[in-house]
């Protein structure tokens, strides 16, 4: 059983637009998530989300949500999935994301998906609509090849090696999908080997991108979970962190100019995008250009 929280929209405009991924509306349906992932940015203090591991689902979500798309004189891409992920095991039985998508298919909006789970798979069948009259994109969260390091950093949630199945699927059917290879954990994850891979493994299953970030921001409370879970799996691993970045937000890898000049040399040499511009020109521009292309 999922608790329930009040909610008085569910959709928010972004305001001077989003460079991320070019969505025009965000939109998270649950509150907190369980997937466990030891780096999560949402459990800092500035988000106020209490109990994150606790997942709460917004009530009546989808009436809101249908009075929302309603009274948007525009229609545009809505994110989902940014602070909680939206295919988290609750969305199984309760298919609140799945209706969501619904109603976006019916007032023609496209979406944006952030996700770590094959669960979006089930959800095939309306992302091909909504593809059919606006944009759509799905975005697989891969930090790792190794599902036995995946299962440590993100312990809750499906391994890398289902997510590049996931790719697959909805690559094979039309949907333009792609991998946000990010965080790159500084010590743990940051090896050529791990990023050469898991990019081959992208294009092997048909994505149209690689987005990547070779680092981790730490802040408030976040930083502690983080360090907490250091000691358990990395021992040794939290000294060399306050060592080296102290109390930076931003701890970029040491070797991440290394590691971005064989990012960018793979993706052009297997034909994937990679910067964040080309990404959006292309996914928001596949519509148009299959209509051209039957005529």
């Amino acid at each position: 059983m999922i608790n329930a929280i009040q909610a008085k929209s569910i959709m928010q405009k972004k305001n001077n637009g989003d460079k991320w991924f070019g969505t025009d509306y965000n939109m998270n349906l649950y509150k907190g998530c369980c997937h466990g992932c030891i780096y999560c940015d949402s459990r800092s203090d500035c988000y106020h989300i209490d109990n994150f591991d606790s997942v709460r689902l917004k009530e009546n979500c989808i009436n809101i949500l249908e009075q929302d798309l309603r009274s948007k004189r525009n229609t545009g891409v809505v994110g989902i999935g940014a602070m909680s992920d939206t295919y988290n095991p609750f969305e199984k039985q309760y298919e609140i994301t799945r209706d969501s998508l619904k109603l976006l298919a019916q007032y023609g909006f496209g979406t944006s998906i952030d996700t770590k789970s094959s669960l979006v798979k089930r959800d095939i069948d309306i992302l091909k609509k909504i593809a059919e009259h606006n944009s759509c994109i799905v975005k697989l969260t891969i930090t790792t090849a190794d599902d036995e390091l995946c299962k440590i950093i993100e312990p809750n949630v499906c391994v890398s090696s289902k997510r590049f199945e996931a790719i697959r699927e909805l690559a094979s059917n039309g949907i333009f999908t792609g991998v946000l290879l990010m965080p790159i954990l500084p010590y743990i994850n940051n090896t050529e080997e791990n990023i050469k891979t898991i990019i081959n493994k992208a294009a092997e299953a048909g994505a149209k991108f690689v987005y990547a970030m070779f680092g981790v921001t730490l802040r408030e409370n976040q930083r502690d979970y983080y360090y907490q879970k250091l000691d358990e799996h990395f021992p040794g691993m939290k000294k060399k962190y306050i060592e080296k970045y102290g109390v930076s937000y931003t701890c970029t890898s040491d070797n991440a100019k290394e590691l971005y000049e064989m990012y960018v040399s793979e993706c052009k040499r297997l034909g994937l995008l990679y910067k964040m511009e080309d990404i959006i020109e292309a996914y928001k521009g596949a519509n148009s250009y299959e209509q051209i292309s039957l005529f």
